[in-house]
């Protein structure tokens, strides 16, 4: 019967989010941030178990990520990571999605086609160092870049860290590799399970959108968020996500602008539909407008062509056509 170094239940350190790089308060330590699942690795033996932010079980879903660390050694220990795919270099958060849910033997088949690597950056707990958790960054760091030195690619490899923020800059430019910002940790602290401990800087990138519809607040008739769209190759208008960052003092004013560009209908292509992983709003209750309004927002992630959160709407441009919004800005 296994028995790990600590409770599955223990839950990962997070982060909370910042605008700029923080260089007081230090020592940091400087990590790009890596655009997967997070995963904390339990190893007992022969038994690994993965699990998710969430505490949920993540070992069905990439059963080859499972299998790369029974053989790894040591032969016991817990440690944090982000599972990534990586295709013509790049980590896909896509790949990543296709595997929830999916037969067994779909999950088979992908696990082949497009290997998940785990992307270690903490450990937290070895055999030989009794209360890792309790010890301070730089500590942890050096047993797990040791741990990491003998470490099977197939199975994972060690993050880049750096204590140089011109370095944090570097990565939080350089969008090539599948990355999407950095992740500021400080030296001389415990890890923390559970809590917003760590600072993270996304790479933000902003696009020109059109407003094909809107919904209304679910207290009263005031928009609520903005529903915007962007055209594709074939000249349909495609549903790419939503914005809801509009000042209450414009909501009346905006109301009666939309209401008077109401239309039987704005997307000719992908439309809104239920609520999905990119967005748990209610979709079924909107109003769609005549796609003649274009907002630029600011997004974080795009996956297949629409935005993976909530926009942060920027400013309106009205001088900019319709026709020059296509899914080119965020492809």
């Amino acid at each position: 019967m296994s028995h790990f170094l600590l409770p599955l239940s223990v839950r990962p350190m997070e982060a909370k989010t910042a605008d700029a790089i923080p260089e007081e308060g230090g020592p940091w330590q400087y990590e790009p941030k890596w655009d997967g699942f997070r995963c904390l690795i339990f190893k007992d033996g022969r038994d690994v178990e993965l699990r998710a932010k969430s505490g949920k079980p993540l070992s069905r879903f990439f059963p080859e990520a499972a299998a790369a660390f029974r053989d790894f050694a040591p032969p016991r220990f817990v440690l944090d990571s982000e599972l990534i795919i990586e295709i013509d270099g790049r980590s896909s958060f896509e790949a990543l999605q296709m595997r929830l849910h999916p037969a067994e033997s779909r999950i088979r088949k992908l696990a082949v086609e497009t290997p998940a690597i785990a992307v270690l950056f903490d450990a937290l707990a070895v055999p030989r160092h009794a209360k890792l958790l309790e010890q301070p960054l730089a500590t942890r760091r050096a047993v797990l870049e040791e741990l990491a030195s003998g470490i099977d690619p197939d199975a994972g490899r060690l993050s880049p860290a750096s204590r140089d923020p011109e370095a944090a800059q570097s990565w939080l430019r350089d969008a090539s590799g599948g990355t999407d910002g950095i992740v500021a940790k400080l030296r001389d602290d415990r890890y923390r399970p559970g809590e917003r401990a760590m600072v993270k800087v996304k790479r933000m990138r902003s696009a020109d959108c059109i407003v094909g519809g809107f919904r209304y607040l679910n207290d009263r008739r005031e928009v609520g968020s903005l529903l915007l769209g962007l055209y594709g190759d074939d000249g349909r208008l495609d549903h790419v996500g939503f914005t809801s960052t509009i000042a209450n003092a414009e909501r009346a004013a905006l109301t009666r602008k939309l209401n008077a560009l109401e239309a039987p209908s704005s997307f000719t292509g992908r439309s809104p539909g239920g609520p999905s992983r990119w967005s748990t709003e209610r979709s079924g209750d909107w109003v769609p407008v005549k796609p003649e309004l274009v907002v630029e927002v600011r997004y974080d992630h795009v996956t297949d062509c629409r935005f993976r959160h909530g926009t942060k709407l920027l400013r309106w441009r009205p001088d900019k056509s319709p026709k020059q919004c296509t899914l080119e800005q965020i492809s």
